[in-house]
């Protein structure tokens, strides 16, 4: 009994060890397998990262040879724009040379044109200055002589309006008239009258005037009345004024308002007094009026001059503007 329950239980023991051996072998098996499918897990993820790592090296190996190409190409270019800043900074200094070379033919083409434009101008007055009578601001009171054939180039009757004696001829050079007109309008809207006794006298007219005076005043005569060809009043600029009160005639007219209104405002129209107190050719007349030229006037009424003042030579600058 006892042997044979000990091969039985032998032999159940057998059965089971080769029962567990079959399980421990199947575990192993499927360990093996897992292992095996974890090996080729592996072995691909190292493939693909091992060909993920190449491609990364060649994308890498790519990208530095472009940063390569791109570093010369970035030299290349700073080379480039160097040159281009040297050849700028060459073409600037030419500009400002060429700048310069402009400005001086500029100035020379100015220069040139304000001296054509002098040259114009001096044409112009030289042109004017033959055109004006050169007798006109001569000083004629025995200093310089007209002759008998001395006629201003052009007479105009004064209106009658201005005449003291309406029937009387009396005439002024042409080119005086309108400043005379103004003069005389402008007087009389200021209240004052002022009327024409004697205006432009030929050589002979003077001739015969002083004839008379000198067989009335004798010699005396001299000291009040010029000689034929040097009396202002041969120039057809000159007038002798008279106002109310007077009665026609020159005496006392330094004592009236018409001719305070003259010493104050005949300037402005060109005339000045001839013969001041004072002065070295006649006795003072204050009625006797010259046409001179508004600048040459009024620069002798700035400077407190009287035409004989001032030199010949000085008054002649005056002559190309005296019918300005």
């Amino acid at each position: 009994m006892p042997y044979l329950f000990k091969k039985k239980r032998h032999a159940t023991i057998t059965l089971m060890s080769k029962a567990n051996l079959l399980n421990v072998i199947a575990i192993e098996r499927i360990i093996i397998a897992v292992l095996m499918a974890a090996l080729v897990g592996a072995s691909f993820y190292v493939f693909a990262q091992k060909q993920q790592i190449a491609s990364l090296s060649e994308t890498e190996s790519n990208l530095q040879s472009e940063k390569t190409t791109l570093l010369e190409e970035l030299n290349q270019a700073s080379s480039t724009i160097v040159a281009m800043e040297t050849r700028l900074s060459e073409l600037g200094e030419n500009f400002e040379d060429l700048e310069d070379d402009y400005k001086d033919e500029r100035n020379k083409n100015e220069e040139f044109e304000d001296q054509l434009k002098d040259l114009g101008k001096t044409v112009g007055v030289l042109d004017k200055l033959s055109k004006t009578d050169k007798e006109l601001l001569q000083k004629y009171s025995k200093v310089y002589f007209l002759n008998e054939h001395y006629i201003p180039e052009s007479l105009r009757e004064i209106d009658n309006e201005w005449k003291y004696t309406e029937t009387k001829t009396l005439k002024l050079h042409s080119k005086v008239v309108p400043s005379f007109t103004q003069m005389v309008k402008a007087a009389k809207e200021d209240g004052i009258n002022l009327w024409v006794v004697s205006a432009y006298r030929s050589y002979y007219d003077q001739a015969t005037l002083k004839g008379q005076y000198l067989i009335t005043y004798g010699s005396g005569a001299n000291a009040f009345s010029a000689d034929q060809g040097y009396s202002e009043h041969q120039l057809g600029t000159t007038i002798d004024f008279t106002t109310n009160g007077l009665g026609g005639g020159l005496d006392g007219f330094g004592n009236t308002p018409a001719f305070t209104w003259l010493q104050e405002n005949a300037h402005k129209y060109g005339f000045t007094l001839s013969y001041p107190q004072g002065n070295s050719y006649y006795e003072y007349e204050p009625w006797h009026w010259r046409f001179v030229g508004e600048k040459l006037a009024r620069d002798l009424k700035k400077d407190g001059a009287t035409f004989y003042d001032w030199e010949q030579r000085k008054i002649d600058g005056y002559l190309v503007n005296i019918f300005d």
